[in-house]
C-alpha cells in the first residue's frame, strides 16, 4: 500500500489540533448519595484537551484569531500571562504550530506545572507569588510593551475571542449531552472566559437556566487559576459581573477535601479549581428537588501530586461539604 493511500484511509481527525474540543460530560453519581432521585449533577472531564485541561479551548481560539488579524505569523512569539493551564495550552498548541511561547506566572505554580512548560519549549518567567496573577500580567505587559515587534499578545483576560471559544465549542455540547435538560451551571472565576461563554451560550438556549459563580472565600487562597473578583486589582475585561445569577465562595481547606473525596468515591483525579466547582455544585444540587447541574472540572489532577494535601485525612473527607 502506498503511504498516499494509507494516510487517506486512516482517521482524518489525526492532528494535535483536531483533538480540541468534544470532551466527556461524566455523571458524578457516588459523590453524594442523599441527593434527591430527581437531581443529578454533571462534570465535564476536560483533560481530555490534548494539552490537558479546559484552556485549551481558548487558547486554540485566541491563536487563530491572532493569525486571521495578521499579528500572529511565523516567527512571532505567543506571550502571555498564566497561572499554568493557559500556558501549558499554548506550548502545546504553539509546538504543534510551530510558534514558540514565553509567559509569565507567579512562582508559586506547581513543580509540574513549570517541568511542563520547559519540556514543551516554552520560557517561563517567574513572578512574586504574594501577588498573585496581577504580577504575572504586568510583568508580561512590560516584556510586549518593549520589544511589540518580537510579540503577539494574545491577552487572555480581555480577549473575546476567550469567551467565545466556550460559546462556540463547550456551551454548545453541555446542551447537545443532556440533551437540553440542564438547569444549572456552575463554574469558578479566573479569566471568566469559561462562565461568560457557556453561560451566555445557554442563556440563548434557555433563559431560565441559572449561572452560578465560584470564588475563593478571600484574597488569600491557593486555588490555582481563580480569582477572588472583588479584591483584584486588575478584573477581566471579559468579565460581566451581571451574568451570574449567584456566586458560591469555596474554602481552599474545602476545595482539598472534594479532590481528595472525588478520588476516592468516583475514581477521579482532579486539580483544585474541578474540586471547588464540585463543591459548588454540590450545595446548589441539595438545594433542589429536581434538576440537572453541570459544573466544568478544569484538569486532572497530575499538575498538583507534589502538593500536600493529598497525605490529609483518612479517606473520609469532605463532611460538611
Amino acid at each position: 500500500m502506498s503511504l498516499r493511500v494509507f494516510e487517506e484511509r486512516i482517521d482524518r481527525r489525526s492532528t494535535l489540533i483536531d483533538l480540541v474540543g468534544n470532551t466527556p460530560l461524566l455523571r458524578l453519581a457516588r459523590i453524594d448519595p442523599d441527593l434527591p432521585p430527581g437531581v443529578a449533577v454533571y462534570a465535564k472531564a476536560e483533560w481530555y484537551n490534548p494539552g490537558g485541561s479546559v484552556k485549551d479551548r481558548p487558547a486554540l481560539w485566541m491563536i487563530r484569531d491572532g493569525e486571521r488579524r495578521g499579528l500572529l505569523r511565523p516567527g512571532i512569539r505567543i506571550a502571555d500571562a498564566t497561572s499554568g493551564n493557559t500556558g501549558i495550552a499554548y506550548a502545546t498548541l504553539g509546538a504543534a504550530l510551530g510558534y514558540q511561547v514565553t509567559l509569565a506566572m507567579p512562582a508559586n505554580a506547581s513543580p509540574e506545572r513549570r517541568r511542563i512548560l520547559r519540556s514543551l519549549g516554552a520560557e517561563v518567567v517567574l513572578t512574586d507569588p504574594l501577588e498573585g496573577m496581577d504580577a504575572a500580567i504586568r510583568k508580561i505587559r512590560t516584556l510586549v510593551q518593549e520589544h511589540p515587534e518580537r510579540y503577539f499578545y494574545p491577552d487572555q483576560y480581555n480577549n473575546p475571542a476567550n469567551p467565545r471559544a466556550h460559546e462556540e465549542s463547550t456551551g454548545p455540547e453541555i446542551w447537545a449531552q443532556t440533551d437540553g435538560r440542564v438547569t444549572h451551571f456552575v463554574a469558578a472565576l479566573g479569566t471568566s472566559g469559561t462562565f461568560m461563554g457557556i453561560g451566555r451560550f445557554l442563556r440563548t438556549r434557555n433563559p431560565a437556566v441559572r449561572l452560578i459563580a465560584v470564588q475563593p472565600d478571600g484574597p488569600y487562597h491557593a486555588l490555582e487559576g481563580v480569582k477572588h473578583m472583588a479584591s483584584t486589582t486588575l478584573v477581566p475585561g471579559i468579565y460581566d459581573p451581571t451574568l451570574a445569577d449567584a456566586t458560591i465562595e469555596v474554602r481552599s481547606e474545602e476545595a482539598f477535601a472534594m479532590a481528595r473525596r472525588l478520588a476516592r468515591t468516583e475514581g477521579l483525579m482532579v486539580g483544585v479549581s474541578a474540586a471547588a466547582n464540585v463543591a459548588a455544585a454540590l450545595r446548589v444540587a441539595r438545594d433542589l428537588r429536581e434538576g440537572v447541574v453541570v459544573t466544568i472540572l478544569c484538569d486532572g489532577a497530575a499538575k498538583y501530586l507534589s502538593d500536600r494535601f493529598w497525605e490529609d485525612g483518612d479517606g473520609q473527607d469532605g463532611e460538611g461539604i
